[in-house]
């Protein structure tokens, strides 16, 4: 029987809850370094594609212009809306807009890149990832919103929430990264960060402050324990 939301029907202008983790619940996370080769990947796929200058070679002494094949690029037809990446799995929120295929296609080439940096670092081979990554449709409005906050409440409580890597700095205004599209989420809000103790329609008391586990409207979204 295949294993919970593995098998994936994709809609066009519809949010998905994307996740996986390490193969055998090992970390695919070692260090900062990994952190941030993942989170450029995000970039080279999400930005809009950067132009290759044509280089030339020498071969058997005459020049060639060469230009690199570019990594694929999913602009426009997805939106990454929120993320958390832990040390042995990660989060991703996306919109997708059009093709139905952007997502699988998207998180081939991510899961696919990354796996090869992480086994070419650490000299290993196999597989990185336990098995292929579990796509969740949102529903509805509640379903969408504590989902945003179920992710940006993943680090543990030793991690400062605004210094983690997740996509909760650029929620609150504290960083702005061009391929995180918050705007979707903070619409529903007064504002981002909270003005004071008792301030209720701030993002970010929803996250810090709201006392329902947001566990409890998710159901089959979370991720597998």
């Amino acid at each position: 029987m295949p294993s919970k939301n593995s098998i994936k029907q994709y809609l066009e202008n519809s949010y998905y809850h994307i996740y996986n983790r390490g193969v055998e619940k090992r970390v695919i996370f070692e260090n900062d370094e990994d952190y941030k080769v993942f989170l450029s990947y995000l970039k080279i796929y999400l930005d809009p594609p950067q132009s290759i200058e044509a280089r030339t070679v020498s071969v058997n002494n005459n020049l060639y212009k060469t230009v690199r094949r570019p990594l694929n690029n999913y602009y426009g037809e997805i939106e990454l809306v929120t993320y958390c990446l832990m040390p042995n799995h990660f989060h991703l929120l996306i919109w997708q807009n059009k093709n139905p295929k952007s997502i699988e296609y998207f998180m081939r080439s991510l899961c696919t890149k990354y796996s090869q940096y992480f086994n070419k670092k650490y000299q290993r081979i196999g597989y990185l990832f336990q098995g292929t990554y579990k796509a969740v449709l949102i529903k509805d409005d509640s379903q969408l919103l504590h989902l945003t906050r179920y992710i940006h409440l993943n680090p543990t409580k030793e991690t400062p929430l605004q210094k983690a890597y997740s996509s909760y700095a650029d929620y609150l205004g504290k960083r702005s990264t061009s391929w995180v599209k918050p705007r979707r989420i903070l619409g529903y809000f007064k504002t981002a960060q909270k003005a004071g103790l008792k301030d209720l329609f701030s993002y970010q008391s929803f996250v810090e402050d709201y006392q329902m586990d947001s566990a409890e409207v998710l159901g089959n979204l979370k991720i597998e324990e």
